[in-house]
């Protein structure tokens, strides 16, 4: 007994396939569980690298601050401010400037002005950023960042 073999269909060249709406959900909802787990974790570091460039701006303002002590012989007045670092105030006749590298006093990383006092109370001047709410006090990333600690 002979067997005939069926004629076999010949399919057309494999189309791209699409994906289901079920693998599609299923990898979106993996994608909000990661973002839902690595955001929140990088989101602290990013508030506590603000207040490490405060923090680094700070030392650079106050070493700026001495070098213009030096050469004028005392620091800035509380009216002259940060200016007297880079534009030369009435009455100070060594004045050397601009003791900045950039012909611009930096904001803080918020974007809000540092602070200038002198004299200070806790040295000659005191500096110091108030974070990011711009009020005094705070934790995490309102957290004071000041020149005397």
């Amino acid at each position: 007994m002979r067997v005939m073999n069926r004629p076999t269909r010949s399919r057309p060249p494999t189309a791209w396939r699409g994906f289901t709406l079920i693998e599609l959900l299923v990898v979106l909802v993996i994608l909000g569980l990661l973002a839902g787990l690595v955001g929140p974790q990088v989101m602290k570091y990013v508030g506590s690298s603000k207040t490490k460039t405060a923090r680094l701006q700070i030392e650079d303002l106050a070493a700026s601050l001495d070098l213009y002590r030096l050469e004028v012989g005392r620091y800035p007045s509380g009216d002259e401010g940060l200016d007297a670092l880079v534009n030369k105030p009435s009455g100070a006749g060594n004045w050397n400037g601009p003791y900045l590298r950039k012909k611009v006093i930096p904001k803080d990383p918020w974007g809000f002005d540092y602070q200038y006092r002198t004299p200070g109370q806790h040295g000659p001047y005191d500096l110091f950023s108030l974070g990011a709410d711009n009020a005094e006090g705070g934790d995490g990333e309102d957290t004071d960042v000041v020149s005397w600690e």
